[in-house]
């Protein structure tokens, strides 16, 4: 561990244990202990002091092999045995575990992605841990049916069985790296599915900590597994694994691609939740206080990493000088600092080369003559501890990057409307279809709006909102399936139809 990062941990009083988690070097998890990390390295760095933390392993193939050996050997064994209710047992016990250690994977996710100490400890592990618990119910109750045959000759019984999917790959993303994890280990497990988990490559504490919590509390080997490594080596190894059944992405959309077409030469399951370029309608009929308060949350929480961050606002011409000063005083007001800071709001992103890259977008909407209201300027404000100012753009048009690509940081265009269709034509052109969210106080404009965005999921006069019960996933080139809500369960359960010919 740097120098520096000791220093850092000094100033805001990290807990020794958690130190002493992070300055080792991280191996792999597989079949129920950590295995360590070969020569081959990654540097884990640090997003605010910019500091190595310490070596991650570089992973191969023939992890990926273990990894799949151990949970097709769990599968066939004692978790593929288990009876429902003794797994949401232990899917219980997780959730208790992990609930009891929030502060730990508060600090990991702070120190690991950058994010905000305060939001982890109140969104990210709360968030997983409703996660487990919600789908621990499930597990008892995945039945199949029994049904009249409706064109069969003679006498039949003819009913389906559920049975779980298999072993499941889950590629996590670096934003929300134990939240996202928790959406698709909470399903696959209630399903009686095993798992091989490809954390980020830059965040790779949480996945690992929670796989050790599993262990503790009495998940049979193998059911969790984690190989850590490069997208480009673990990720195609998993995706290539004819011991995969499954594939459950979360993660930019070209990823999503490459693997998604990998994935399909040996026919697996697909679960991809991919990019957004998100709108956000502000009618003339809004709630301003509400529209500013809830849009500044929906793009600079996380520093904007958010895949489906509100940031394209349309706003009314009736409104939209109003709304752009009040949304102007509030990023202004955020407080910026480290994430282990509890007051920031605003942290550095998750890597240099990352905030390189959201710069590269913030120049091109000075660039293009997008008219910035606050924020940074051309080629930036010369800082070296990973954050950028909160940003905002005003008139900005569908040709300009800010409004087309996604950008994945604390920057925020605005655009005026005359019309709702108008609104609503501008709104669905890109290709994107993640979320969407309307501003107004007319029920019946909500609702009628609602029904005409293009996108997985909606939020009337608010951002954001996630929620076990409830599925979330896009369209276009947002991606296809659900993570959370029953919907989910489909994903990781196969059907099976039996017929049995009765003698009359």
């Amino acid at each position: 561990m740097d120098q520096s990062i000791g220093s850092y941990f000094d100033e805001f009083s990290v807990p020794a244990e958690v130190a002493a988690f992070v300055d080792r070097t991280i191996g792999h998890f597989i079949d129920g202990h950590e295995i360590a990390a070969s020569t081959d390295q990654i540097d884990l760095i640090e997003p605010f002091t910019q500091g190595k933390l310490t070596g991650l392993a570089s992973g191969s193939a023939q992890d990926v092999d273990l990894a799949v050996k151990a949970a097709r050997k769990a599968l066939a064994g004692p978790w593929g045995k288990m009876p429902p209710l003794q797994r949401q047992k232990l899917i219980l016990r997780l959730a208790e575990a992990l609930e009891a250690e929030t502060d730990f994977f508060a600090h990991l996710e702070a120190i690991d992605v950058g994010k905000s100490i305060s939001d982890a400890r109140t969104i990210d592990i709360p968030g997983a841990v409703a996660n487990l618990e919600y789908f621990a119910g499930w597990t008892s109750k995945l039945d199949g049916r029994t049904t009249g045959a409706v064109a069969l000759p003679g006498e039949t019984l003819t009913y389906t069985v559920k049975e779980p999917v298999g072993v499941v790959a889950v590629i996590v993303p670096w934003n929300f790296p134990l939240q996202i994890l928790s959406w698709k280990l909470a399903a696959a497990l209630a399903c009686g599915c095993t798992i091989v988990c490809k954390p980020s490559e830059l965040t790779p504490l949480s996945a690992m900590r929670l796989a050790h919590l599993a262990t503790r509390v009495g998940f049979p080997d193998g059911v969790i597994n984690v190989v850590n490594g490069f997208g480009q080596v673990i990720g195609q190894a998993l995706a290539a694994h004819p011991g995969v059944d499954k594939l459950s992405f979360t993660g930019s959309t070209p990823v999503g691609i490459a693997v998604g077409k990998t994935a399909l030469d040996t026919m697996k399951r697909l679960t991809l939740e991919l990019g957004g370029k998100s709108p956000v309608i502000v009618t003339d009929k809004a709630n301003l206080d509400t529209a500013a308060t809830a849009i500044l949350s929906g793009i600079f929480m996380n520093s904007g990493q958010l895949c489906d961050a509100g940031s394209r606002v349309y706003a009314h011409a009736s409104v939209h000088d109003e709304l752009v000063e009040r949304l102007r005083v509030g990023a202004k007001n955020l407080p910026v600092g480290p994430g282990l800071d509890p007051d920031a709001a605003i942290t550095p992103l998750v890597s240099e080369t990352h905030r390189k890259r959201v710069l590269d977008h913030i120049n091109a909407a000075h660039a293009e003559g997008a008219v910035l209201v606050t924020g940074e300027p051309m080629d930036g404000n010369g800082r070296h501890d990973g954050i950028l100012l909160p940003t905002i753009f005003d008139r900005c048009t569908e040709n300009m990057r800010i409004f087309r690509e996604e950008i994945f940081g604390p920057v925020l265009g605005v655009a005026r409307f005359e019309t709702l269709d108008e609104a609503v034509e501008r709104a669905n052109s890109s290709a994107y279809g993640l979320a969407a969210a309307v501003y107004s106080e007319n029920v019946d404009e909500t609702i009628l709006l609602a029904r005409r965005l293009k996108a997985g999921n909606i939020y009337i006069n608010a951002h954001g909102l996630v929620d076990p019960a409830m599925p979330f996933g896009g369209l276009g080139a947002s991606g296809f399936g659900k993570d959370m809500g029953p919907e989910q369960l489909d994903s990781f359960l196969s059907t099976k139809s039996v017929y049995t010919q009765l003698r009359n």
